[in-house]
């Protein structure tokens, strides 16, 4: 049986690079939907669902930025990759905290864009540093982490749905319980390429857990750090 092609969400103001993109893509066997705004992206992805959204940060009205907090807030975990011709580091970071799987700074090759939408599908679909028989439930303090939803249930019965960066680097730590884990490996199993700002990426994922899990993030009891080398995961830490 033919496999069905990957579905693309192509959100960009600029109808120029839109068409670009869009045209490229679908040559390389990928079906797209094209939008030129974050509203119309809002109202369409529930009817139509995408595998995965190339979203511009600079579109007018609602930005790039803010579409993707409002479907991370929904529990959407959509891949997003977020195009954005902001150099500067603290743009970038403030996307991935926001919940974007990855960023591509303009301006950039299609085949770049290429290579980093079959990179992020990859990671998604393979459930990347995840042995297949890792399914049972893992406690982390007043949450239950669930690898088969991706996701951290609260005793009080609230879900938060994780974004790709996040799953595989927790779903790494836990499978190797009081295990320091360096930088380099949760970089590896969570991103398929090599770039200065990603090792600041996985700092900003392990924070973004610690606000959730820990009692209090600046004190770690789960999620600690090696200093020097990364992080591990405490599963009974003391004072727990």
């Amino acid at each position: 049986m033919e496999q069905k092609p990957y579905h693309l969400f192509v959100v960009e103001d600029d109808p120029a690079m839109r068409d670009m993109l869009s045209s490229y893509l679908e040559k390389q066997g990928m079906a797209v939907t094209s939008m030129p705004s974050a509203e119309d992206l809002m109202r369409r992805i529930h009817r139509l669902r995408p595998d995965l959204i190339v979203l511009d940060v600079s579109l007018p009205g609602e930005s790039g930025l803010q579409a993707c907090q409002r479907l991370r807030a929904d529990g959407d975990r959509v891949p997003i990759i977020l195009l954005t011709a902001r150099t500067e580091e603290i743009d970038r970071v403030l996307g991935l905290e926001m919940g974007a799987d990855d960023y591509l700074g303009k301006p950039f090759s299609a085949r770049e864009l290429l290579a980093r939408i079959r990179a992020v599908l990859r990671r998604v679909s393979t459930t990347p540093g995840v042995p297949i028989a890792f399914e049972q439930e893992v406690p982390i303090g007043a949450f239950r982490f669930a690898p088969a939803t991706r996701s951290l249930h609260a005793e009080d019965g609230s879900v938060r749905v994780l974004s790709t960066v996040e799953y595989a680097m927790l779903a790494e730590l836990v499978t190797n319980p009081n295990v320091p884990i360096s930088r380099d490996r949760l970089l590896a199993v969570s991103h398929a390429r090599s770039d200065v700002l990603l090792t600041r990426t996985v700092d900003v994922a392990v924070m973004r857990l610690r606000k959730i899990v820990e009692p209090d993030a600046t004190v770690p009891r789960y999620i600690q750090t090696v200093r020097g080398h990364g992080y591990m995961f405490v599963p009974h830490a003391r004072g727990a």
